[in-house]
């Protein structure tokens, strides 16, 4: 299910769980078969001795060793836990076989999933693009097998929707997608053909090949819908063909095709999940939420509606502030709130977005490692982040990278704009002396933060410790 996963988890290659402890160390000392899954169906058999002690950098040596990935980028990708429940990135120091036993603690941690779900769920190691790595490095890459490897995983997450995206991108990266498995001299015939031979969900995401009108109306328009986007990927395969002709390198055609997935400002993501409150509609509709997904990457913070697979908010760190708050009381729910500038009815407020997510805190620290990392040189990018532990102590800090007073977000109808308007927030102002509510309260303990602020002030929260 879209949303429910997450990214970088807390140190717990030390801790002694229950479920942490090796079976066997006789077992474990004698080599043992491992697959490492790629994008795109496939996967890298390897053969490890010693598999309960090993770390993902000598597993990192062995895969890259095995995809021959130059010495020149060996930053571009990070070891991966994955499972339906969770996604998490290793670091280089993590112990992935001691990390799987201890599986089932991370997923009551960070996941709502019930006990039986949980009980059944099993991770698998995938080799997949480090979050951190930058977007400006890819396109100097010029090792064909390296960008194969980042283009099936932008694939996949545009087929998926997980980076949504308007008609011209989509229609023009399954364009793309078509040049490089079939080369670009086809004849628009030809094209047809091959794109009914491999389905249309092979070239455009699922819900735009499936459209949105429920189960008869597509039925209904199903042959009608399918020529159409049979034509525009076509028309666009076309153009392809007529700039460049037969000649174009696949490794161009991979450019292009990541190029125009940088566009997408929520590409390389860390992907979260949580919910937000839905705007009262009525009393029968009060207390409801939506299910969001939260992207995180050194660009910035995008929340997106995961069913309809567009952006309800999207954030420069420059643009918010946030901090995170765990549960008082049983019922409540971890919190991460985003503040940042608005309007209501022409005065200039602030707004709080709540996110209910027991992930807050993974996305508050990676936030937190996001701003200091973009503050500091480049040489900053080679410490990977910490998950945070259960905090050893109350060590106030400033998280924000808040400039002055933006203008109004886009309200377009592109799904990469932000829909302010569509948002359940919490508007406020502050004038110097007191602050000023314009919409319902929010909570207390939140409020007296930002009470005694002379001027208007990023939130200030606790550091929390990186592991």
């Amino acid at each position: 299910m879209e949303g429910d996963n997450c990214s970088f988890p807390p140190d717990l290659s030390d801790d002694h769980s229950q479920r942490g402890s090796v079976a066997s160390s006789a077992t474990l000392s004698r080599a043992q078969d491992v697959l490492v899954y790629l994008f795109g169906e496939s996967a890298v058999h390897l053969s490890v001795e010693g598999l309960g002690s090993v770390s993902v950098q000598e597993l990192g040596r062995s895969v890259r060793e095995a995809l021959q990935i130059p010495e020149s980028a060996p930053d571009a990708f990070a070891f991966w836990l994955c499972s339906p429940l969770l996604e998490l990135q290793l670091k280089v120091r993590h112990q992935p076989y001691k990390l799987c036993r201890q599986w089932q603690d991370l997923l009551y941690r960070f996941t709502d999933a019930s006990e039986d779900d949980i009980s059944q769920d099993e991770p698998y190691l995938q080799y997949r693009r480090n979050v951190f790595y930058p977007k400006s490095k890819e396109l100097q890459i010029k090792d064909e097998a390296v960008l194969r490897l980042l283009y099936e995983e932008a694939r996949s997450n545009i087929l998926s929707g997980r980076y949504p995206c308007d008609p011209e991108h989509w229609a023009g990266l399954g364009a793309l997608s078509l040049a490089l498995e079939e080369g670009p001299g086809l004849d628009s015939q030809q094209i047809t053909t091959k794109i009914r031979e491999k389905k249309l969900p092979s070239f455009v995401p699922a819900h735009v090949a499936m459209g949105s009108g429920g189960f008869f109306s597509t039925l209904r328009g199903k042959s009608s819908r399918q020529a159409e986007l049979e034509q525009k990927l076509s028309e666009e395969y076309g153009k392809i063909s007529k700039s460049t002709g037969s000649s174009l390198e696949p490794q161009q055609l991979l450019h292009q095709y990541l190029s125009m997935c940088h566009t997408l400002p929520y590409y390389g993501c860390a992907f979260f999940c949580g919910e937000i409150d839905k705007p009262a509609q009525g009393i029968l509709q009060r207390g409801k939420r939506k299910a969001v997904s939260v992207g995180i990457c050194l660009d910035g913070v995008y929340v997106m509606d995961v069913k309809e697979k567009h952006v309800l908010l999207g954030l420069r760190f420059s643009e918010l502030s946030w901090d995170h708050s765990r549960p008082e009381e049983e019922g409540d729910s971890h919190i991460l709130w985003l503040e940042f500038d608005g309007e209501e009815d022409g005065t200039p407020v602030n707004k709080l977005l709540k996110i209910y997510s027991k992930q807050a805190e993974l996305m508050s620290g990676f936030i937190e490692f996001c701003v200091e990392l973009m503050s500091t040189s480049e040489g900053g990018a080679a410490n990977e982040p910490g998950v945070p532990q259960e905090p050893t102590g109350q060590e106030a800090g400033t998280r924000n990278g808040r400039g002055g007073r933006r203008g109004m977000l886009q309200r377009q109808g592109s799904v990469v704009c932000s829909r302010v308007h569509s948002l359940n927030t919490i508007s406020y102002v502050d004038n110097g002396k007191e602050i000023k509510r314009l919409k319902p309260k929010r909570a207390a303990s939140f409020f007296a933060r930002q009470a005694t602020a002379p001027t208007y002030s990023a939130v200030n929260t606790e550091s929390l410790e990186q592991g």
